[in-house]
């Protein structure tokens, strides 16, 4: 019975954090341009990655949801494997200043150094624009973009919806999935999943 009343309350904790895959974007359609600026000082334009698989990842260093992939190694492993295969991963930072988890660009660049990250590049996002555009609601959210533009994956980061780094090592992880099949020149089984996480602090 305890055990039943832990669960239950352990599931209302994560619907709160919890909300459906990337509410401003459709797998299946083109993901909008953006232009931010990026840590190292360069802007980014999205629409210059033409021609090349793209990952969106939202990220707080402060979220334990995100400790979690960081802290086991996980997401690093990822941006490493697949930026080695051309892939753009690019690491985006939605938290209004004086929010849990906003970075300048110094204090960003110290975190992917710190973290051992190796995103392509870090995208410093404070208005919330771009997160609100794409409809993030929690970190990490993670969204696939294929060569022509199009969306072809928007969710979770895989099907284990805790903060438990241990979790890593039997979950099911979505966005390897959905790379593997794009680069592969195949469709994405799981296309659109509920994303798990802390919610996104963007400004009041």
């Amino acid at each position: 019975m305890l055990k039943n009343l832990v669960f239950a309350f352990c599931a209302l904790v994560l619907a709160g954090f919890s909300t459906p895959a990337a509410a401003g974007i459709t797998v299946g359609e083109k993901a909008p341009d953006f232009t931010l600026p990026s840590a190292s000082g360069d802007d980014v334009k999205l629409s210059s990655y033409a021609g090349k698989i793209v990952v969106l990842e939202w990220h707080n260093k402060g979220c334990p949801f995100v400790k979690k992939h960081y802290g086991s190694g996980n997401m690093q492993s990822l941006q490493k494997e697949y930026t080695g295969k051309d892939v753009v991963w690019l690491t985006i930072n939605s938290s209004a200043e004086g929010k849990q988890g906003y970075e300048t660009a110094e204090e960003a660049l110290t975190t992917v150094k710190t973290e051992g990250a190796a995103p392509t590049h870090v995208l410093l996002d404070p208005s919330g624009k771009v997160g609100q555009l794409y409809g993030a609601k929690t970190t990490p959210d993670m969204v696939v973009i294929q060569k022509d533009g199009s969306v072809v994956y928007a969710g979770a980061i895989d099907d284990t919806p805790s903060a438990d780094p241990d979790d890593v090592k039997t979950a099911k992880n979505y966005v390897r999935a959905a790379l593997d099949a794009t680069l592969g020149g195949k469709p994405v089984e799981v296309s659109s999943t509920k994303p798990y996480g802390c919610s996104v602090k963007y400004a009041e």
